[in-house]
């Protein structure tokens, strides 16, 4: 939604300055063409099974069913085994050897001194279930643990092994490998065959789950949904097109298959370099169950067959993806603005990085793209007062020759000419700061890094909208949204001193582009609006010193 509105706004307000000189001037140069999108990798699904269940292929005749531990009521009766390390407290449960738990240390589920450390899992959601053989079975096997509680010491690993036999004569082995300053989790999967027979199977890896913050993140215009890297390409796919009880299967080389939300990632990197197949099958409230299956194989009696991964729980942050490898970094995807936006996002944690202070990081950017800029808005702010001062002569000229365009449209451009100026030049930085305006946009929105970021006074989320608490509850707002109104008073600054090119009409329309910035500003990130609000003030002292310089 709120990607929406900023696309909205500055396009308005470009319609509304271009659209005068587009019906009434002479036409300008003809504009270069856009660059051609990426071209982007078409994956054919190919026949998919019942929900929840992973594609069938042959077993030998007869194979038995798998087999669980059950009380007298039916449930699993496996124990709950706890993970300390430096970074998060996990629960790995006997009952299917999954991930119950995953809670981050260094981050909070809100702000307040009452937070709890955000929760990757919930109730209904699991990271990290394996299967093999002729599918992924109902009912995941009962585990059995060598230990219940694995604390790492600091900056070393700690290890767990767990046995269970899903069926007789197949022992399943997995090791579990954490370290302490870590995210990543080593999984080895040890398949033992003792049943006197050969066995065909396959391994199935596999998590479900929904969004990390209740659907908050694509409430606010970002993805939110399984994805993959598969064929050296990102795929995103949305919840929205895996309708009813259809799944979705996605099969090539698959560097890893995760579920992301802005913020927060949980993501499954198979260890094997062959061909791989992703089943995403969705369920209930946003629901999705995402399988990573290998090719089939046989494995003859007496023989065993180790499989590994690595799974990530953990913030979507930048640099810790990189260190992951297998191309995880590449799940902070910022489209079309990628080659500015990550840039960008370097600068702005250099500058944190000495300052401590993302808000007065965004303050030197904007700083540093108003100078980038400079230039460019310079002349075409200059070309507006010059296109100020010879309205008059365009009025006459206007009039002497409203019956000929075609030499009104030459005598106009001599006048241009003469005066060196460009009908278009008041638009052009604008324009060029409009794929600037969106990186930043981009950054402020979807990295962990202005989460719960303060800045000072009022305004201790960068990532969130900027409200001041004034005791009583603004109906839609909750505060004053301070920093934005002040956006809006320095926009309104901003267009009474920029010289007018049009007629009257034409400068009362600009006059209302403050108060619909105002307004569709009111939900963005307290960052974005501080950096525009920072950008105002700056074109304000640049429009102030034109003003002096150029003779009326």
């Amino acid at each position: 939604m709120e990607t929406q509105r900023a696309f909205a706004a500055v396009i308005l307000s470009l319609m509304i300055l271009l659209g005068y000189q587009y019906f009434f001037m002479p036409p300008p140069p003809q504009p270069q063409e856009p660059p051609a999108g990426a071209e982007q990798t078409q994956v054919e699904p190919v026949a998919s099974p019942p929900a929840g269940v992973a594609p069938q292929t042959s077993t030998p005749v007869g194979a038995p069913v798998a087999q669980v531990a059950v009380n007298q009521e039916g449930t699993l009766t496996g124990k709950d085994i706890t993970v300390e390390t430096g970074l998060y407290s996990a629960v790995i449960s006997e009952n299917g050897a999954v991930v119950k738990s995953f809670r981050l240390k260094q981050y909070k589920e809100h702000l307040g001194k009452d937070a709890q450390p955000k929760e990757l899992m919930f109730p209904d959601t699991r990271a990290a279930a394996f299967a093999w053989g002729n599918g992924v079975p109902a009912q995941l096997p009962q585990y059995q643990a060598t230990q219940y509680r694995v604390a790492t010491a600091a900056g070393q690993t700690a290890s767990l092994s767990l046995v269970a036999t899903p069926m007789p004569g197949l022992t399943v082995t997995r090791k579990m490998t954490f370290a302490d300053n870590s995210y990543q989790i080593a999984i080895e999967e040890t398949v033992r065959n003792e049943s006197g027979q050969a066995l065909q199977g396959a391994p199935f890896f596999t998590s479900t789950n929904r969004p990390f913050s209740g659907g908050a993140a694509a409430a606010r215009g970002v993805f939110t949904g399984p994805a993959l890297f598969l064929d050296g390409a990102l795929q995103e796919v949305k919840v929205a097109d895996l309708k009813g009880d259809a799944a979705k299967a996605l099969s090539g080389q698959v560097d890893w298959a995760a579920y992301e939300d802005s913020y927060f990632l949980s993501a499954v990197i198979p260890r094997s370099t062959g061909k791989s197949t992703v089943l995403l099958t969705p369920g209930a409230d946003e629901h999705v169950t995402s399988t990573i299956s290998g090719e089939q194989e046989v494995l003859p009696s007496g023989s065993e067959k180790l499989y590994a991964y690595t799974i990530f729980l953990g913030p979507k942050k930048l640099s810790i993806l990189k260190e992951v490898g297998s191309n995880l970094e590449k799940v902070i995807n910022f489209g079309w603005f990628d080659l500015l936006a990550k840039p960008t996002l370097f600068l702005l944690n250099f500058l944190h990085r000495y300052l401590h202070n993302y808000g007065v990081a965004i303050i030197l950017v904007t700083v540093f793209f108003k100078l980038l800029f400079w230039p460019i808005s310079h002349k075409g702010m200059k070309s507006m007062k010059t296109m100020q001062k010879i309205q008059p002569k365009m009025a006459k000229l206007r009039e002497k020759y409203k019956d000929d365009h075609e030499r009104l449209n030459q005598e106009m451009m001599t006048l241009y000419k003469t005066y060196k100026v460009n009908p278009l030049g008041g638009c052009l930085p604008m324009i060029l700061q409009i794929p600037v305006f969106f990186a930043l946009y981009k950054v402020l929105l979807q990295t962990i890094e202005l989460r719960h970021a303060p800045f000072m006074l009022w305004i201790n989320d960068l990532s969130a909208p900027d409200r001041l608490p004034i005791g009583i509850d603004i109906p839609g707002l909750g505060g004053i949204p301070v920093l934005t109104l002040l956006m809006g008073a320095s926009m309104f600054l901003q267009q009474k001193m920029t010289p007018t090119t049009g007629d009257p009409a034409q400068a009362k329309v600009m006059m209302f582009l403050p108060v619909i910035f105002t307004f569709m500003f009111l939900n963005f990130a307290s960052g974005l609006v501080l950096y525009w609000f920072i950008n105002n003030l700056l074109s304000v002292g640049q429009q102030y010193f034109i003003n002096r310089s150029v003779e009326p």
